[in-house]
């Protein structure tokens, strides 16, 4: 009470000082456009809107506050001292000490400038028994009205620690003075933080003390302390946003929020994001360490059989396959075949394509003669092939040719008449060598083929290695020499493959040809035709080959005749050696005769496939298959007691993967060479390509 009677005494100027203190508060707060707010947003100390003017206080003051009215008091003679006219200097409070300032000095009529990008910056509460130091808001105060003739002293804006609250022991507040026009404020400038902090929980509010009756009938806070009026802050509007005021130095920091909400509301969604997905693992079990194998190890095979399957339905098909599923021989009825065969040397005889129908005698080697010749034309055939009708190169006839025939004549050996730098063509320098067997001649085509007779004999032996002649050794190109041996078995096979070149055939065919070399006189070696020594041509289908005969190696006859069987003509090749009778050469001549007609009466048609009859399948690979069946009857010639093999080919063709019933597919054949028959295979059923299940499961 004393407090407040000395108030009293200094007159109005203090109830004044009062007034326009918590007036310039109120305004200032509309001017920022935000109050002073804790955590929650709810502006603290705040008044009713719609108060006109603030009651004076008649409860005495609260001990506590007792700090607060020493502050308050000071205002007070501050601002009463300024009435008087006193003017203090700028940035000094009553006391003398600077005060701590926010920004540059402003004069009154300078509005305060403002960021609208700035967001407003919650400050802590004050508690309840803080003492104004630890006041977490900045204040604003401006001088009381003047008159309008005194000049007005610019005053610098003063943060205190906290709002001194007039309490009841000061001096009854005035009336609420009249609101100042906009240019009459002051502004005060606070510099923005430089980095916003990050948005917290509200603070709980906790609940005021209902303040006593007295103390509502005088316009006491809850504490004892007067309460001034204040303004609610402006809306905000579009992005503006107000100033962040700053936190005296020393202020507490309000505590933290729990992420998870009070009773203030809900965490901010970042928090309660983090708390969702920072959820703790479940403790570890064994049934969960299976169940996790389970999905890897199960998503893994997944993928894997998803891969598999694709690559196996993607890759290439394989090529269907022919397969014969009938034996792959037949055995001709009848007992073993007898044949005139010779009562000494060696023979064969042999039907081209169906197999051997005998032989007589040891196969070992002997001289055979002008036999050897067939190797020779053989290879000069092969290196200088012959088309049908074509006469091919002319060969010049050189010194060593003509005097082999002048030594050859007195000798009695084969030749025919040539003279040097005459010239003869390849083929009928062929037809003298197989018709007359001309010694001269051969030599003549050795030396053309091969610049010396030693490198063609070596191609000779190379060539019956290669035909597998094991017991054939060749000395010279026309087998005049007693060592040029060979066996009846091995010129067979040179005699198959000497058949097959269609210009031998149609050379040893002949009977006879018209020299160009000879001189036309009455001998055999000057006659303008030469005639063919197998007496045979053209007798009983004989078309060759070659005759061959020596003091040393007898008489000798490799032979071949056609045979028509059916449908098909049959060839027979044979050889009669070592034949000493005399006359030697028409004694292997007449053995060779006997054999070729026993042998064409030995062969007869007989059918090994009838028509429709199932003879092999179509394997597409994948184990799929169709069945193919015979487009007709196959009769085979055979002879008693003969086995003839059986293939099943696609003739060189590509397999389709998937055809219609009754497509041709293959060729089912008996036989080979000159003596092949063949009849066309056809599908039984209609080919389709593999299952998708067929295409995924393959191994291979």
């Amino acid at each position: 009470m004393n407090q407040k009677n000395g108030a009293k005494a200094d007159g109005v100027s203090d109830a004044e000082s009062v007034k326009d203190e918590s007036s310039v508060t109120a305004a200032s707060d509309v001017k920022d456009g935000s109050g002073v707010k804790d955590g929650s947003g709810v502006t603290d100390g705040v008044a009713d809107a719609t108060q006109a003017a603030v009651p004076p206080s008649t409860a005495p003051a609260h001990d506590g506050a007792r700090g607060q009215d020493r502050d308050h008091d000071t205002r007070e003679d501050d601002g009463a001292r300024r009435s008087d006219g006193d003017t203090e200097a700028p940035g000094t409070d009553s006391s003398g000490t600077p005060p701590q300032s926010e920004g540059p000095v402003r004069p009154d009529d300078e509005p305060a400038p403002s960021d609208a990008s700035a967001p407003s910056r919650p400050s802590a509460p004050p508690e309840p028994d803080a003492s104004p130091s630890e006041a977490p808001a900045a204040t604003r105060t401006r001088d009381k009205p003047e008159d309008p003739g005194t000049p007005r002293t610019p005053t610098t804006p003063t943060a205190s620690a906290t709002p001194a609250a007039p309490t009841a022991s000061t001096a009854p507040a005035a009336p609420a003075a009249p609101r100042e026009s906009e240019s009459e404020r002051t502004s005060e400038f606070v510099a923005l933080k430089p980095d916003l902090p990050r948005p917290v929980a509200p603070r709980p509010v906790a609940p005021a003390p209902t303040p006593s009756r007295a103390a509502k009938t005088h316009g006491e806070g809850p504490d004892g302390s007067e309460r001034t009026r204040e303004f609610g802050a402006p809306p905000v509007q579009g992005d503006d946003r107000t100033m962040a005021l700053t936190a005296p130095p020393g202020a507490t920091p309000p505590p933290s929020t729990p992420a998870t909400g009070g009773p203030a509301g809900a965490p901010p969604p970042l928090d309660l994001l983090a708390q969702l997905t920072n959820t703790p693992p479940k403790p570890e079990t064994p049934v969960r360490t299976v169940a996790r194998r389970i999905k890897i190890w199960g998503t893994l095979a997944v993928l894997l059989a998803i891969v598999v399957v694709t690559v196996q339905a993607l890759r290439p098909l394989p090529a269907p396959t022919l397969e014969l599923t009938v034996p792959a021989s037949h055995t001709a009825s009848g007992g073993a075949l007898s044949l005139p065969w010779p009562t000494e040397g060696q023979a064969v005889v042999d039907i081209d394509g169906l197999g051997r129908m005998g032989t007589y005698g040891e196969m070992k080697p002997l001289p055979i003669g002008s036999v050897a010749k067939v190797m020779t034309t053989y290879l000069i055939l092969r290196d200088h092939p012959l088309k049908p009708g074509d006469k091919g190169p002319m060969i010049p006839v050189d010194q060593k040719a003509q005097d082999d025939y002048t030594t050859g004549v007195p000798q009695r050996e084969s030749v025919v008449e040539v003279k040097a730098g005459q010239q003869i063509s390849e083929r009928e320098a062929l037809q003298a060598v197989m018709l007359p067997s001309a010694n001269n001649v051969a030599r003549l085509l050795a030396r053309w083929d091969a610049s010396t007779e030693e490198t063609f004999i070596k191609k000779m032996n190379d060539t019956a290695k290669e035909f597998g002649m094991t017991n054939t050794t060749y000395t010279d190109a026309s087998g005049l020499k007693e060592s040029t041996v060979s066996t009846a078995d091995d010129q067979v096979k040179l005699a198959k493959r000497a058949m097959a070149v269609p210009t031998f055939r149609e050379i040893t065919r002949l009977p006879s040809y018209t020299s160009t070399t000879t001189s036309g006189g009455s001998t055999v070696e000057t006659a303008r035709t030469q005639r063919n020594f197998n007496s045979l041509v053209p007798l009983y289908g004989v078309v060759g080959i070659k005759t061959g005969s020596t003091t040393k190696a007898g008489g000798n006859l490799l032979f071949a005749a056609e045979k028509t069987v059916g449908d098909s003509k049959q060839l027979i090749i044979g050889a009669v050696f070592g034949q000493h009778k005399p006359n030697i050469i028409e004694t292997a001549t007449a053995a060779s005769k006997n054999l070729i007609l026993a042998a064409g009466n030995a062969l007869r048609n007989e059918t090994v496939v009838k028509k429709g009859e199932v003879v092999g399948r179509v394997d597409d690979g994948l184990g799929g298959t169709v069945p193919v069946v015979a487009a007709k009857d196959l009769a085979v010639p055979v002879w008693s007691g003969a086995a003839v093999g059986i293939k099943l080919t696609d003739d060189g063709k590509k397999l389709p993967h998937s055809a219609k019933a009754g497509t041709v597919v293959g060729t089912l054949t008996v036989g080979g060479g000159t003596g092949e028959v063949k009849v066309p295979v056809t599908l039984r059923d209609a080919l389709s390509e593999p299952s998708f299940g067929s295409k995924i499961t393959r191994l291979g």
